[in-house]
This record gives structure tokens, sequence and C-alpha cells, in this order.
């Protein structure tokens, strides 16, 4: 916008339909020119699912208005897709600053347009709120919150009636609905009998459902020592319970990270893909001599898992890692119960490890790869009810047991990752040593990710400058390996380096680029669809050593990750 649209856009919230409150806090950003622009530049965009943004007043932030404006352009959106039918929400909650009544303005926007809205009376994870929508036979479903971002953050990401995130083209049509929407249409004035508090009928339900899902061993009294953390989020509301009832005794939880708070005291970000927000975790795993440690984000959909490496010493798994020995664990099992057919399939996105397309081919089963964002696997799910859905996961610490919910699913993945340790614990093993039976099996696999920061508009150019400036001119070789195939998915290309044959890509187009060598190492460059990074992506594939140690192994994969990211211009 220019500086003139940005002052109009400003003095439009000096006066009502505001409340005196938003006027009051708008007035104060004169005094801070910076901050009065960067709240009034755009509107919050759609990304992954929703909005996702700094909360605070205009147009740029995430506040009751912005938010309100979405829910009124999305009444309009159902009421057109389902006329004169009786239109049912579901609404929860993470536990960040404002969530709570952010929430209850949602819902009092749908219950003032006519649309029936449950909501839940306390925080609740993302992937029951996922659950909840076809439990509930919802029509769509809203969860307040800004997954693993700092605390200044807050989102809204929208499901549809398949408990799935809103995928092309419905997204466009709620989004076409909500720039026709202006702050004065926004109905803020509830029916109040449309909205009804909901919580244990359906966490009964849910809990129910991962326990049908994740539970392998139906025993009662299970050894294995656990740590859990639910980094000041949604966590605890109900993965000990669930472990509880499929029999762990032996669970510890960080107290210093068990109550909620949106400001997440005890960490930087609370991101599990981060091994340093574990710090209190593994100290208490020391303490207790555990052998395996769990941390999940804010809204509970994505985990992360540390491991007991040796007395004393844990380690965070990548997402990659947490999803081969889970998928392996599970399509083993279900072949040796007679329950795995050609019908069925597992699902990861572009850039996850290869090494789960390996796994399926094994088990003569299909693996289906989609674009990265779950919200792609959920689409699947969807799309091919005819077959059979297992499991899928991402390398961004997300994972999918069943087909009950249609989202990543921290809760039922944290209790099948504890059904295999302990399995593996009465074996006289661990996840460790099955991960090495898994890279003995199939090859030794290695992924790395980069994620540079751009802040701002400045920042936003500079990623498509380098997506722009890798088009025109790729690499030609990457670690000394020549590049035999370039994965344009903006263009739909696939292009054979050697003979310049062009192919079509059969996914959505996306701003991602994907280089591959004919050693089969591969990187992929993609701008975050929830937040201002650019992201490369690194993997790498060799046979496994069996007279070696994985981790000398691992460590000679860093290195050539190392040389793919210096010809790449990340490193010196």
């Amino acid at each position: 916008m220019t500086d003139s649209e940005i002052s109009a856009n400003y003095q439009t919230w000096l006066n009502p339909p505001f409340d005196a409150q938003t006027r009051d806090q708008v007035k104060k950003l004169e005094g801070t020119p910076k901050q009065l622009k960067e709240a009034f530049a755009k509107n919050l965009e759609f990304g992954t699912g929703g909005i996702r943004g700094i909360m605070g007043v205009g147009t740029n932030r995430i506040n009751r208005y912005t938010l309100g404006r979405c829910t009124q352009g999305l009444c309009h959106h159902l009421k057109t897709v389902h006329q004169n039918k009786s239109i049912i929400s579901v609404v929860a909650y993470d536990c960040r600053n404002h969530s709570a009544a952010l929430a209850k303005e949602v819902a009092n926007v749908f219950a003032a347009n006519g649309v029936k809205c449950f909501l839940f009376s306390e925080l609740r994870t993302t992937p029951e709120l996922s659950f909840a929508v076809r439990y509930l036979k919802a029509h769509c479903g809203i969860v307040i919150t800004a997954s693993h971002n700092p605390p200044q953050y807050n989102g809204y990401k929208v499901y549809g009636p398949d408990g799935g995130q809103i995928v092309p083209p419905i997204d466009q049509d709620i989004i076409d609905a909500i720039e026709q929407v202006s702050f004065s249409e926004i109905q803020f004035d509830a029916k109040q009998q449309l909205i009804e508090l909901i919580d244990e009928k359906v966490d009964k339900a849910y809990f129910h459902t991962v326990l049908n899902v994740a539970q392998i061993n139906p025993s009662k009294s299970k050894s294995l020592k656990i740590v859990f953390t639910s980094l000041h989020g949604t966590g605890m509301t109900t993965i000990p319970s669930v472990l509880e009832k499929a029999g762990f005794q032996q669970l510890h939880i960080v107290k210093k990270q068990a109550e909620p708070n949106g400001d997440f005291p005890t960490v930087e970000s609370p991101n599990p893909e981060e091994s340093k927000v574990f710090s209190l975790a593994f100290d208490l795993a020391k303490q207790q001599d555990a052998e395996i440690v769990i941390g999940t984000d804010p809204d509970a959909d994505r985990l992360g898992i540390g491991v007991q490496t040796k007395k004393g010493h844990y380690q965070l798994l990548s997402g990659n890692q947490t999803m081969v020995l889970m998928t392996e664990f599970l399509l083993n099992h279900k072949k040796r119960k007679g329950q795995l057919n050609q019908n069925s399939f597992i699902a990861t996105t572009i850039v996850s490890t290869p090494l789960m397309e390996k796994i399926a081919h094994h088990y003569g089963i299909e693996c289906k790869i989609c674009l990265t964002g779950f919200k792609w696997i959920g689409q699947m799910i969807q799309k091919f009810q005819n077959q059979e859905f297992i499991c899928g996961g991402e390398e961004s610490f997300g994972f999918l047991v069943g087909n009950q919910v249609r989202d990543k699913d921290a809760v039922s993945a944290s209790l099948l990752i504890c059904e295999i340790a302990q399995i593996l614990k009465t074996k006289g093993s661990n996840l460790i040593a099955y991960l090495t039976e898994i890279y003995c099996k199939y090859g030794l696999f290695h992924e790395e990710l980069v994620s540079l920061t751009k802040e701002g508009e400045l920042g936003f150019q500079e990623i498509q400058q380098q997506l722009k400036s890798l088009r025109q001119s790729p690499p030609q070789t990457l670690a000394n390996q020549k590049v035999v195939t370039i994965h344009d998915f903006q263009s739909s290309q696939c292009i054979d380096v050697s003979s310049q044959q062009i192919s079509s890509i059969d996914l959505p187009q996306s701003n991602v680029l994907q280089f591959i060598t004919q050693n089969q190492s591969k990187v992929t460059i993609r701008p975050s669809g929830t937040e201002p990074k650019i992201k490369y992506y690194f993997s790498i594939q060799r046979p496994y050593d069996a007279q070696n140690s994985l981790f000398n192994q691992l460590q000679q994969a860093s290195e050539e990750i190392e040389r793919l990211k210096r010809d790449i211009n990340l490193s010196p």
C-alpha cells in the first residue's frame, strides 16, 4: 500500500465501528510511525489453511476485527454453499494469550449469523478440533492458534466438513467472500442460544479413537519410563490422560512447563523441532533414567521425540526419523496380522525423506506424495476414500495414524511411539537400535533443514529473487554430482537435464524448486507458508555400512550435506 492508503486505513480505525479501547490503542501508534505502518500496511492474508500474524490493532494484525471479518466472510460462504440448511461450526483454542477471548468473538459472529456453534469451554488441541468437526457433523471448524510461532503471534485455522484444513479451490472461494466484507458489516451480537459449550463428551470420543488407532498392546502395566513436556501448551489436556489409559505408569511431567502459558516463559519459541526447548525435559530424563522424552507444540499437533543414546545422554530425533520408525513398525505389525493389502497407502510430502517410498515399496503398498503441508495429506485421505490410509507424516514433526483425524496429531503419535518403545524394551531393544535396523534394511537416509528468516517487504522480495535466480541459472552440479532432474512445482514441470525433456507434475502449483543429482541427493527450496522464511531441505541416501557405527555414518552424511549447502551458496 502507498503511504496515503496506509494513512486512510489508520484514520478509519479511529472511528466506529471500532470500539473505544481499540481506537485508543490505534491512537497510541502515532508515537511509533514504524509500528503504525506495519499494523496497517496490508490486510492479513490467508496462508496455510488460514491466517497467522502478530497480535495487536490494525488490518495487518490478529484482533477481534480481523478475525471477525474472516468469520463473517466464512458465514457468507457457508450460506452460499449450504442454502436453506442449518449450518454447524466448531471452535477451539490453544494456550496463547487472548486465544480464549478471540475464540469467543469468533463464536459470537457465527451465532450472530444464525450458525450453530459448538465452542470448547477450555483450551483443546488442534487434532481434537479436527476430530470434533467430523464427530459433530459440522460444516466447518476453527482453531485459534499460531502453532509453534513466538509468543506475540496468534492465528486462525479453518477446517472443512471432512475435518481437514481447507484446500483449493475452496480456500479461494472463502478468501473472495472475506474480501467483500467491510469491518462495519461484522455481526458480533450473538444469538446466545446458538452457542453450546462442549468438552467431556468430545474428549471421551476422541480418547477412545486415539486408543483404538495407536494402542498396540492392551496391557495395563507398562514399565517404559517417559518424560513429557507440553511446552506450556494444550498437550497437557490430552497426552498424560491417554498414556495413563493405555497403561503407562512411569510418566514424569516437566512441571515448569506444564501450566498453559502464552508467554512460554521457559523457551524462546515453543517449537519441538528445536533441541534447545528440551533442556528441562532432558534434565528430568537424566534424573529419572527415562527411556523416551516427548515434547509437543502449543496446539499439540507436532511432537518431538528424545531418545536415550546411553545412560545420561539424550538426543532429539528428526521428524523424518520419527516418521520412518512409526511407519515401519505399523506396516510390519499390520502385515504380520494379515491387515495389509494392496489397497492400503501411506502419505508424505515432497520435502520429506524418500525412505518413506522405500518402506511402502517393500510392503507392496502405495506411498502418495503431496506438497508441503499436512492439509494435502488430509485432502488425500478424503479424495481416496476407497483406499485404506494407514499413516502419514512430514519432516516438520507431524504424523497421523488412521483417518478419524485429518490433521497431524501429536496425541496419537505420542501413544504410538511409546507403544513401540515399550515393545522394543521387552525384547531388550530400543528406538535407536530399531532405527539402525531400518537403515540396514533400506539404506542410510539423512536429511537436514536450513531456515533463513527474511522479515518485511524487503525480505519477501529477497525470497522471491532467490527462487527466480535459481530458475534462471540452476546449478549444474551439487557436491560434485551432476544435477540430473529439476522439479519446478510453480510451472508443474519435471525437467530431465541431459535430454531437456519435460514432463508434467500432477500436483497443485507451488513456488518450490527441487534439484536431484545422479546419486539421488536432493535439494528443495521453498518459502514458508506461515512465517517470513525461506527453507532449504537437503536429503542424501547411501548404502548402510554394517561395519561402521551409525553415528559415524550420520556424521559423514552431514559432511556431504555441508557440501550441498556450499554449492547452493548457504555456507562459506
